[in-house]
């Protein structure tokens, strides 16, 4: 990819422009589709099973997800959604409902509906014949039925209605063309059995709804239409009715997943995350004005443009916001500054260096310097982005599509809206008689410092390595002697989150919870999401519904009324299978960045970078595992974020050492051309973490129960990331380098940067 064009500034503001202008109209008439962990309702995750007649698969599923479909509008919810995920997985998202009890036990029957003949009452320890089955009538008594002759195919049409003379509900129901024969045929075969009792069982999903007598009229030829009576309620006789006229399933389904989210849950959450980003966006604006002055203040303008344009391509694509969703979206931020921090620490060296030639030159030379570096780090980001949007499941995806569009947002932001402020602000008067005021006249002290006086540390490069292999035998035996401590996601199980009106402790709680019939259940104190109240988090093993609402109703004697904040609900086999996708994506993020930074750098510097990542992540693991930290989805999204976050400082620091190897001397020390690389850029290292520490510092305090582990998760990877590139991923590819450098000039020349042989372009190259 070829550098920015900086011959061409009338087309760079344009393009700002027009830009900032369409995501305005977009933000203006668009309105943002909201996850269900910020709106509250319920997610039910279904899987269709094989049956004896027809195979789970796509085609199955599909006509499984229109059958759905109709039982939930019959429902009344508001803008549900139902989509196929995969191969066998139906989602369905149901806004607004709070107990999912009531729509688990509606979509997620199978409704086989089947009508059979009643062949005789069932003595005890009778032996029925061949395609006969002994079942319990709705009154509980054993009968015998013969073969299915009918079954809800059949059906075109069920009705609740409540008969005007005995006052008793029903539900009508009507045959279609197909269906009407066999509902003829049995009725005759029924009229001529007089032993058993001339009736009728109607079954639902093999149990005996109603088995009623043939009312004699029908003898003398039935029609296409019949009634359904039993001990019906006006709710139980429309819950048949739906189940009936929606049809059955064509396979039978499972509830592999279900989540519930109270509706206070995502106004506190959306209040949190906002305040945590606008504190966050202040604190970086004020701290990148005080280190670099005007252009930080033209930065920081070009940031507030940040957050329009990635609302807006939120808006263009559809995509659905969800709580972690806003995390990536605060945390792009730091994106942003960080391409900022690169141009503006390039172009100081370039003024120091040719203090003759102007501020305007130095810029654009800060940005065709730092483009390449800009570009790989977005890049590592965007794959780590990628990969959790294919891989995570549930809300985390959400987050995936949010740090991709956030990431791009950002580029646009740091590299055209920013280009274009600084590139005017230059080039005015006031700017050019006190090249002070523009942050850009002076490297500063600690920069000649570390340049001139800094330490020597690539001289003990094994020793580094030594202490990072250290460091891993603590993390390691922290996994192995700890355990992790896994979240319902990767484990299975039901993860309860209550909102208590009386405070109570946790072990109150755990007792009150255990006298309720689960003494195995884990019972924690947590805060809210607005940090002033207390929660009561139970997390059990495979529970029901009805089992959930028991030890709710346990804790409100105790405590008062609750409030579901959280309800989430994960099969076994599910879970194994994201335990199985959370390594599977921590194996293909590593080598995907192995395979970009191989293409883009060196294959040694490839591989200490991905070493290094590795370190960290096993170092972040092994804190997690001592602390007793829960390791669940999100801790997956902060693990693949960091992957993608901890690399931008590596590439950074391996982009100078591989300009510095391209003047490399015959005879020079490599190790300190390598620490030259690393104190050349460790201004830009301590800028950048910072503002990206008062973002994530914000979400920890501020982002409520939901987001503070992530943040701290990341707080984590990004400071040990830091280190990591000093410590672990240079004294690697510095050993790597000195064992298989190449001898000849040329290579060398070619090692240091595949790109080499490109001519230099802009002003740089002498262009006006």
């Amino acid at each position: 990819m070829s550098r920015p064009d900086s011959r061409a500034p009338l087309w760079r503001a344009v393009a700002a422009l027009a830009v900032l202008a369409i995501s305005a109209v977009i933000a203006l008439n668009f309105s943002p589709r909201l996850g269900l962990d910020l709106r509250g309702g319920t997610q039910i995750v279904l899987e269709t099973q094989d049956s004896e007649r027809t195979k789970a698969d796509s085609e199955s599923t599909d006509r499984a997800l229109e059958v759905l479909r109709g039982r939930v509008d019959a429902l009344g919810v508001s803008e549900p959604t139902l989509a196929r995920s995969g191969e066998r997985r139906i989602i369905v998202e149901l806004p607004g409902v709070q107990d999912p009890r009531k729509a688990a036990e509606v979509i997620g029957q199978t409704a086989q509906l089947t009508f059979h003949n009643v062949i005789g009452p069932a003595p005890e320890g009778a032996q029925p014949a061949e395609g006969q089955t002994v079942v319990k009538d709705e009154d509980g008594n054993p009968i015998i039925v013969g073969p299915q002759e009918l079954d809800g195919n059949g059906v075109t049409s069920a009705k609740s209605e409540q008969e005007q003379q005995s006052l008793q509900w029903v539900v009508n129901v009507k045959f279609n063309k197909e269906g009407t024969p066999g509902w003829q045929k049995l009725v005759q075969d029924a009229c001529a059995n007089t032993a058993g009792g001339q009736r009728i069982a109607i079954m639902l999903d093999n149990e005996v709804i109603s088995s009623p007598q043939v009312q004699p009229s029908l003898c003398a030829g039935a029609g296409s239409t019949t009634s359904i009576t039993g001990d019906f309620t006006s709710q139980t006789s429309k819950d048949l009715a739906i189940l009936i006229e929606g049809g059955a399933l064509p396979v039978p389904v499972e509830v592999i997943e279900q989540r519930t989210v109270g509706a206070t849950l995502g106004d506190a959450a959306i209040e949190a995350s906002f305040e945590a980003a606008i504190i966050g966006v202040i604190l970086t604006a004020i701290f990148i004005v005080f280190v670099y002055r005007l252009m930080g203040f033209m930065a920081s303008v070009a940031l507030g443009s940040y957050a329009l344009m990635s609302y807006a391509m939120l808006l263009w694509l559809g995509a659905t916001l969800t709580l972690p969703g806003l995390a990536g979206f605060v945390l792009a931020i730091g994106l942003a500054i960080d391409a900022n921090v690169l141009v503006f620490e390039r172009a100081r060296e370039e003024y120091a260096r040719r203090r003759g030639e102007g501020l305007s030159r130095a810029l654009d030379t800060g940005y065709n310097k730092a483009w390449s570096a800009i570009l790989d780090s977005n890049v590592t980001t965007l794959i780590a982005a990628g990969l959790l949007f294919f891989l995570a499941s549930g809300p985390v995806k959400g987050f995936g599509v949010t740090l991709s569009i956030g990431t791009i947002a950002s580029m646009v932001s740091a590299l055209v809206i920013a280009r274009v402020l600084t590139d005017w602000a230059v080039r005015r008067s006031f700017a050019k008689n006190r090249p002070a005021i523009t942050g850009l006249a002076g490297t500063g002290r600690l920069r000649e410092w570390l340049v001139t006086k800094g330490p020597f540390l690539m001289r003990k490069a094994g020793t580094w390595i030594a202490v990072t292999v250290v460091t891993l035998v603590l993390a390691v035996t922290g996994v192995v002697t700890q355990g992790l401590n896994l979240g319902v996601e990767f484990t299975g199980g039901r993860i309860l989150d209550f909102q208590v009106t009386k405070a109570i402790s946790a072990d109150e709680a755990r007792e009150v919870v255990s006298d309720a019939g689960f003494p195995s259940a884990v019972v924690q104190e947590s805060s809210g999401e607005s940090g002033d109240q207390e929660n009561i988090t139970v997390r059990t093993d495979q529970i029901t519904d009805d089992e959930a609402v028991k030890i709710e109703d346990a804790l409100a004697e105790v405590a008062g009324p609750v409030t579901k904040d959280r309800d989430e609900l994960i099969g076994p086999s599910l879970g194994k299978e994201l335990r199985n996708q959370a390594i599977i994506a921590f194996i293909i993020a590593l080598s995907a960045q192995m395979l970009y930074l191989a293409v883009r750098f060196r294959w040694t510097f490839a591989t200490a970078a991905v070493l290094s990542l590795a370190a960290v992540v096993t170092t972040v693991v092994g804190i997690f595992a001592w602390v007793g930290e829960p390791v669940d989805g999100v801790f997956l999204a902060a693990i693949l974020s960091i992957i993608g976050l901890a690399v931008n400082d590596t590439i950074v620091v391996f982009d100078r050492i591989r300009e510095n190897l391209r003047e490399h001397r015959e005879g020079s020390s490599l190790r300190k051309t390598f620490n030259d690389a690393i104190m050349q850029t460790i201004p830009r290292t301590v800028n950048t973490g910072l503002g990206a520490m008062f973002i994530l510092a914000a979400l920890a305090i501020l982002g409520g129960a939901s987001l503070q582990p992530f943040a701290i998760a990341l707080l984590l990877g990004l400071t040990l990331g830091t280190l990591a590139t000093i410590f672990v991923a240079s004294p690697i590819a510095l050993l790597l380098e000195e064992q298989f450098r190449p001898k000849s000039k040329e290579d060398r020349v070619a090692a240091a940067d595949p790109y080499a042989t490109v001519p230099a372009g802009g002003r740089e190259a002498g262009a006006l």
